[in-house]
C-alpha cells in the first residue's frame, strides 16, 4: 500500500517530550531488509522513555574503504575558496580517484550550495559512471552537521544512486591525504595569479587536469601517469531508482518541509530527506520503525509525535552497500 502524503503548510520545528514507556519493544534493528519478523524479537532500546529525546549524532568519521581499484573510491572536496581578479569568490570542486590518482574533477564553482555541487557531480556521473563509494569530509554540501545522521541533500543523492559514503574523522586531513596533496599541487599551479573571471580560471583548471593526469608520472603510480590506470566506471548513471518496501507495512512521502504525516499526526523526519520515500513497520501500539532504503532510521511514537533516532548507521562503520 502506497500513501502519498502532501502537507498545505510548515509548522516550525518544537522540541519533542519524553517518550511513553512502552512494553516489549524491540530494540535497534539492522539493516531494513532483513526480514520482517526482524523487528517483533528483542526487548525495548534502553533509551527509549528516559525521559529525554536522544541527541543528535556528532560527526565521528566513517571506516575507510582501501579503494584499491579504479572507481571503487572517489575523494572529493573543496578547496579553500580564494578571490578572482574581478572581486568574486571561486569555490574549486575537486574529484579523484583513489587508486589512479586521476584527477576527474576541477570546476570553478561560484558557491558551495548543494544544487550547484549536485549538478557538478551529475554530469561527471554521465561522463565517468558511478563510483562504489565517495570519501569527504564532513563540511557542507557533503553533510549537514544539524541534520539526521549528519545527512545533506547532497550525500542521499548519492546513497540513492547506491554510492556508499565515506567521512574522514575531524581534524584528520590526512585522512584523504593524497588529495589534499593533489590540492597543493592545484593551489600553486592554477591559482596564483588568480584569473579575472570564473571563466578564465576554468580554463587554467583545464589545463592543470589535462598536465596531471596525462604527462606527469608518480612514483606511487611506479612512475605511471594517472591516465595510464584509469578508466572509466562499468556502472552508468541512470538517474535515481524507485524505492520499494515490501517488508514494511507501507510507505510514505517526505514533505518538503522534511516531515511525514501518519494519521493525522505530523512527525519531522530530516529536511535532507524531503520528496523522499520511506518504508514504516508497526511494531508495537503506536511505535513504529522507519527506514530509508535498506538502513533503519529510528522509531516513531505515535502519541508523543517524535522520532527517535537509532545508532548512527553511517557511523564508525562502512556503510554497507546494497
Amino acid at each position: 500500500m502506497t500513501s502519498v502524503v502532501t502537507l498545505d503548510r510548515c509548522e516550525p520545528y518544537a522540541r519533542p517530550s519524553s517518550i511513553v514507556p512502552r512494553s516489549s519493544l524491540p530494540t535497534r534493528p539492522g539493516p531494513a531488509s532483513a526480514g520482517q519478523e526482524h523487528h517483533s524479537r528483542r526487548l525495548a532500546p534502553p533509551w527509549l522513555g528516559q525521559g529525554h529525546r536522544r541527541p543528535r549524532s556528532r560527526a565521528s568519521g566513517t571506516g575507510l574503504s582501501a579503494g584499491a581499484a579504479p572507481n571503487d573510491l572517489w575523494c572529493a572536496d573543496f578547496k579553500g575558496e580564494f578571490k578572482l581578479g574581478n572581486g568574486r569568490y571561486c569555490y574549486p570542486l575537486t574529484v579523484t580517484d583513489h587508486a589512479s590518482r586521476f584527477l576527474l574533477l576541477c570546476e570553478a564553482l561560484e558557491s558551495t550550495r548543494e544544487e550547484t555541487a549536485i549538478t557538478a557531480f551529475e554530469q561527471l556521473f554521465l561522463e565517468r559512471g558511478l563510483p562504489a563509494a565517495i570519501r569527504s569530509d564532513n563540511g557542507v554540501p557533503f553533510a549537514s552537521p544539524n541534520a539526521l545522521f549528519n545527512l545533506s541533500k547532497l550525500s542521499v543523492w548519492w546513497l540513492r544512486l547506491g554510492i556508499a559514503i565515506e567521512r574522514i574523522k575531524p581534524g584528520h586531513p590526512q585522512q584523504n591525504g593524497r588529495h589534499e596533496r593533489m590540492h597543493l599541487t592545484l593551489k600553486k599551479e592554477a591559482t596564483r595569479p588568480p584569473g579575472m573571471n570564473s571563466l578564465q580560471q576554468q580554463a587554467r583548471f583545464d589545463v592543470f587536469v589535462q598536465e596531471f593526469n596525462t604527462e606527469r608520472p608518480h612514483e606511487a603510480l611506479a612512475m605511471k601517469r594517472p591516465a595510464d590506470l584509469y578508466i572509466a566506471s562499468a556502472r552508468p548513471y541512470r538517474g535515481v531508482p524507485e524505492l520499494s518496501y515490501p517488508l514494511h507495512d507501507r510507505d510514505i512521502l517526505v514533505t518538503a518541509c522534511g516531515r511525514i504525516c501518519m494519521h493525522r499526526k505530523r512527525i519531522n523526519l530530516s529536511h535532507v530527506l524531503a520528496g523522499q520515500r520511506v518504508g514504516i513497520k508497526e511494531v508495537d501500539e503506536g511505535i513504529w520503525i522507519v527506514s530509508f532504503m535498506h538502513y533503519d532510521l529510528g522509531y516513531i511514537d505515535l502519541e508523543q509525535k517524535t522520532l527517535q533516532p537509532l545508532d548512527n548507521p553511517f557511523g564508525p562503520r562502512l556503510s554497507p552497500m546494497s
